[in-house]
């Protein structure tokens, strides 16, 4: 894409929006609970050099799963970026598509081997596992685009 930047204000503004740290290691370690007290007054979380980046949301109470990853580049005096959202880990995308699912199978079985389960029970914990499908495809083409949306907006995309 072409960007209304030129390279010296896109550095700088990557510069200014992130916070330079590995986005694959931002939810896995096991002291992410301290970034809690972390500077969130930076859109972005990652890390980037002359010519390519690697950019997640900063955020500790909504984290996205994905990351933004692409270069970017001069030609004929226009800055032109290219990038890809991909998913920060394959395994969380899974785990969220599928636990839903599992879980419905899961309680459902329960369920048919007791057999005095009051139909409102059933009808509630079946209710609960259907929203979870519901929100579980949602949420995350919503980070998706949000994040999408913030990257086009403060590069000038």
């Amino acid at each position: 894409m072409e960007s209304k930047l030129n390279i010296t204000e896109f550095r700088n503004r990557i510069r200014e929006n992130t916070v330079i740290g590995n986005p694959k290691l931002k939810l896995i370690s096991p002291f992410g609970v301290f970034r809690i007290f972390g500077s969130f007054s930076k859109p972005f979380y990652g890390n980037f050099d002359d010519s390519t980046f690697r950019l997640t949301t900063n955020s500790a109470v909504s984290p996205t799963f994905f990351m933004i990853k692409g270069n970017y580049r001069i030609t004929n005096r226009t800055l032109f970026v290219n990038y890809t959202i991909e998913p920060t880990h394959k395994i969380q995308i899974i785990w969220l598509k599928y636990y839903p699912l599992i879980a419905f199978i899961l309680c459902n079985s329960v369920f048919i081997l007791i057999e005095k389960v009051p139909v409102q029970v059933y009808l509630i914990f079946n209710l609960f596992i259907v929203f979870s499908v519901l929100h579980t495809r949602w949420l995350p083409k919503r980070k998706m685009k949000s994040l999408e949306q913030k990257f086009k907006k403060i590069f000038e995309l």
